[in-house]
């Protein structure tokens, strides 16, 4: 599903100009195509205005995506994620993936696995890991952004302490988007869409479009 609404953007960007490369479908993860393409048109038309920050990276397919575009427009990528796995990710939950659980350390470690996956995508250069959670991340954090992903914990507390932290530093005319979006708490879970929700009743953004589960908002 795509609805889409008016969109204003410096950088014309022309829609299908998002060649998935094949590292892509081997990257462990929970996007769409569509979410895919639609994400990386989204960095690509704000990119140039300043840098991009995502919240959960996981083992990097959305890092990968929004990488691209950064990469294109000469433009850096932060990729917040303390790589422990959010709850749903732990021992016996429904996502728990035992390749990424370190026997070791007793938790979830995704990290290797994202710089690998950076790495063979060819975007050391311009992705900046950040092994933190949100809020310590956030903590001193200064520079405006040109795009947000939230894409982090889906429990309500990990949802608004993402957008708390994150949302004001976007850019007049920058983008958040927000993966996981369910009106019907019948489909899933209800935390993302209630952050929708309230960036919507802000008046501080307007919806762009909403592909699937990525809901795509300007700040305006």
């Amino acid at each position: 599903m795509r609805v889409r609404a008016a969109r204003k953007s410096k950088v014309q960007v022309q829609p299908g100009m998002f060649t998935p490369p094949i590292v892509l479908n081997q990257v462990k993860g929970f996007l769409a195509d569509a979410e895919a393409t639609a994400l990386y048109e989204a960095a690509a038309s704000v990119s140039e205005l300043g840098p991009v920050l995502e919240i959960g990276s996981y083992c990097g397919k959305s890092t990968i995506c929004l990488g691209l575009a950064c990469q294109q427009q000469n433009s850096l990528l932060f990729a917040v994620d303390h790589h422990r796995g959010s709850e749903e990710h732990q021992p016996g939950e429904l996502y728990h993936d035992p390749e990424l659980y370190d026997a070791g350390e007793k938790s979830i470690d995704s990290f290797r696995e994202f710089r690998r996956n950076i790495r063979r995508a060819g975007l050391e250069e311009s992705v900046t890991p950040i092994v933190a959670g949100s809020a310590q991340a956030a903590r001193y954090w200064r520079t405006p952004l040109a795009m947000v992903f939230i894409d982090g914990g889906h429990s309500l507390e990990a949802a608004l302490t993402d957008y708390r932290c994150w949302a004001g530093h976007l850019l007049r005319g920058g983008i958040l988007a927000i993966h996981d979006i369910f009106p019907d708490p019948g489909m899933g879970g209800q935390a993302p869409y209630t952050i929708y929700r309230m960036a919507l009743e802000s008046g501080l953004f307007e919806l762009i479009e909403q592909v699937e589960t990525l809901a795509l908002l300007r700040r305006l």
